[in-house]
């Protein structure tokens, strides 16, 4: 015998919502019975969902169980419905009305004019391929137990699942600030941040709280295009500026300055995204005092801080310049994307203005999951989870340097990244989108260039992650690769 599955008891549960008019000539079990067979029609209710029992439909109804049975012997009669004993009564798999007519409206449709936004979101791949995505992160590592642990303490206090400060619960922001201090130099108060669902919403919130429509903001002609789409959503008109084998070009940007009324440059100077090269000394100092000169915003995205593996990480641009700079960072890279834990930093008129604003989009974040991040910050364990992870991921980008340098030779050309989860290749004599189709049919996939272009433009690169496939699966992957090369 079947078992009745979970969303078989839930669609009983929740009885069914049926509008009766008792002053109409049409029986009370016609009503119930076209009722359900027109939600059928519209697809409310599909072929083998379980319709609510007898009882639960009438006590829903408000009518009497003879009535109900009747309209379900209707149904059955009619082929809408079947019975099986001991299971219940369920949507029939043959429906021949449905197969003839075809639905009036389609669900697409909308009887008002709606803009097309096609979302910018990272590579969905299916169950058991090998990911090479830059910046993905293995979640295989994240000590659940631990947190688990701290997020069911975090459940015992009832307050924790009502309203709260929508810049954050307190005792999250307060380790942020204390791990900010000490790993960033940045002098902050628990009070100059704000926790985020991840570092996007941080960007949407910056974008709704800084720019009016119409307002420039220079960006990095090669980089993240969901981080463009939320400047752009606030009306802003965006500005490519070239990047190069030191990051940005910030001699162009000055003259963009001399042309343009800048209102903020969106940047990744530690490592730049995508191509991971790290902003030099000479041009920070440069873009921090044209920053000044020039009064327009530093919006600075340092979105995998923790990961740097040779020398000192640098410092972020804000530890130079608070009052210029908004500063935004995740914790995505160290623990996992899912958990949604980001922050902004910003001077306190322009964080006033994005509390404002998060209390319109989200009102807060999920305060229980922060105080239990927050548990793994105080004890310690945050910190030493991002050492192993720093280890770990070291250990295999050496690996996977090793590997593509042994198979590929010169037909990808690369630096060796000194941070992050990924890196940039250069591809010779090879059309990257359609090796990257090619490898996606035997399960691996791929980032190429295009994806990252402002212009949309194909160019011989791509962007290769290590971060989510221990070092036996990125063997694998690269082989893979190499076959649909």
């Amino acid at each position: 015998m079947k078992r009745v599955t979970p969303t078989d008891q839930s669609s009983r549960a929740w009885g069914h919502a049926i509008a009766l008019d008792e002053a109409s000539t049409t029986p009370l079990f016609a009503q119930i019975a076209e009722a359900l067979a027109a939600d059928v029609r519209r697809g409310v209710l599909r072929p083998g969902d379980a319709i609510p029992g007898s009882r639960t439909l009438a006590e829903a109804l408000g009518v009497h169980r003879n009535t109900v049975l009747a309209a379900l012997r209707e149904l059955e009669k009619q082929g809408w419905i079947r019975s099986e004993r001991a299971r219940g009564t369920f949507v029939s798999e043959a429906l021949p009305e449905l197969r003839a007519r075809a639905p009036e409206v389609s669900r697409g449709d909308a009887l008002f004019d709606v803009s097309r936004v096609h979302p910018d979101v990272a590579t969905a791949v299916p169950p058991g391929s090998l990911p090479l995505l830059g910046g993905v992160p293995d979640v295989r590592l994240v000590p659940t137990e631990a947190l688990a642990r701290a997020y069911r303490r975090a459940l015992r206090a009832p307050r924790l699942l009502g309203y709260g400060d929508p810049a954050g619960a307190l005792v999250l922001r307060r380790a942020l600030a204390t791990m900010l201090a000490h790993t960033r130099g940045l002098a902050v108060e628990p009070d100059d941040v704000v926790v985020t669902r991840g570092s996007q919403m941080a960007i949407d919130l910056v974008a709704r709280a800084l720019l009016r429509p119409g307002d420039v903001v220079a960006v990095e002609a090669l980089g993240y295009r969901p981080a463009w789409e939320a400047l752009r959503a606030s009306g802003a008109t965006l500005v490519p500026v070239r990047v190069d084998r030191h990051g940005l070009d910030v001699a162009r940007l000055a003259e963009l300055a001399e042309t343009a009324p800048l209102r903020a440059v969106y940047v990744t100077p530690h490592h730049q995204y995508p191509t991971t090269v790290v902003l030099g000394a000479p041009r920070r100092l440069a873009l921090l005092e044209l920053a000044r000169r020039k009064r327009f915003a530093i919006l600075e995205d340092d979105y995998d801080h923790e990961l740097h593996y040779e020398g000192r990480p640098i410092l972020p641009l804000a530890s130079r310049a608070p009052r210029s700079v908004i500063y935004v960072g995740t914790l995505s890279k160290v623990l996992a994307p899912g958990l949604r834990l980001g922050w902004v930093i910003a001077p306190p008129p322009l964080r006033e203005a994005i509390v404002a604003h998060r209390t319109y989009v989200d009102r807060q974040g999920d305060h229980v999951l922060e105080h239990a991040i927050a548990e793994l910050a105080e004890d310690g364990e945050l910190a030493r989870h991002t050492l192993r992870m720093r280890r770990i991921y070291l250990a295999r980008r050496d690996s996977f340097v090793s590997a593509l340098r042994e198979i590929f030779g010169d037909t990808l050309r690369f630096e060796v990244p000194r941070g992050g989860m990924a890196l940039w290749a250069q591809a010779r004599g090879v059309d990257v989108d359609a090796w990257a189709e090619r490898a996606a049919k035997r399960g691996v996939y791929v980032q190429t260039a295009r994806r990252f272009t402002f212009d949309r433009r194909p160019r011989a690169a791509l962007r290769l992650g290590f971060g989510a496939l221990d070092e036996t699966e990125l063997r694998r992957a690269i082989g893979m690769l190499a076959k649909a090369l």
